[in-house]
């Protein structure tokens, strides 16, 4: 379910390029702006040069790069939410990890999903052995990644490592 005020932004930006004034705005930033989840690109550049281990995903290109500072280490395709269950944008920590977990939700119910690593509340990078849909947001707001990429990003992330997610 859509709450009105994630339409908010949405509505705003329609209304400023009907008025003429939306052609030099980014877009994109106005809206991540707007949900207070806005990535820095001086976040990024920190990240880089600390030399630490840090996750990157990616919604509009749906893809998870597994990063040591500046260095790409690991790149997959991955599922994140659906426009409806949207994967919220920010940077995050891993909070928990399980290497088998029980999911569920209304509309579902996934027993023991794979290498599960918490970052944000309920918000996970997880296995998915129940479809081969990567590339196309499918998920309710986790990263969907493949069983046997999943176990890689598993065993290489630890809890606290940083999980970007733009």
């Amino acid at each position: 379910m859509i709450k009105y005020w994630q339409a908010i932004p949405k509505v705003f930006i329609t209304a400023l390029l009907l008025l003429g004034i939306g052609e030099w705005i980014n877009l994109d930033v106005v809206s991540a702006q707007s949900r207070g989840s806005y990535v820095s690109s001086r976040s990024i550049q920190n990240l880089k040069r600390s030399g630490q281990r840090w996750i990157e995903i990616n919604r509009r290109s749906q893809t998870l790069i597994a990063w040591q500072g500046n260095r790409a280490i690991y790149s997959v395709i991955v599922s994140t939410g659906k426009a409806e269950t949207p994967t919220p944008a920010g940077i995050f920590k891993i909070q928990s990890k399980y290497p088998t977990a029980r999911m569920q939700g209304e509309d579902y119910n996934v027993p023991d999903v794979p290498h599960v690593m918490y970052y944000s509340g309920n918000y996970a990078i997880h296995g998915a052995y129940w479809h081969r849909s990567f590339g196309i947001p499918i998920s309710h707001g986790c990263t969907n990644v493949a069983p046997d990429h999943a176990a890689w990003l598993y065993s290489w992330a630890s809890v606290g490592t940083t999980v970007v997610v733009r």
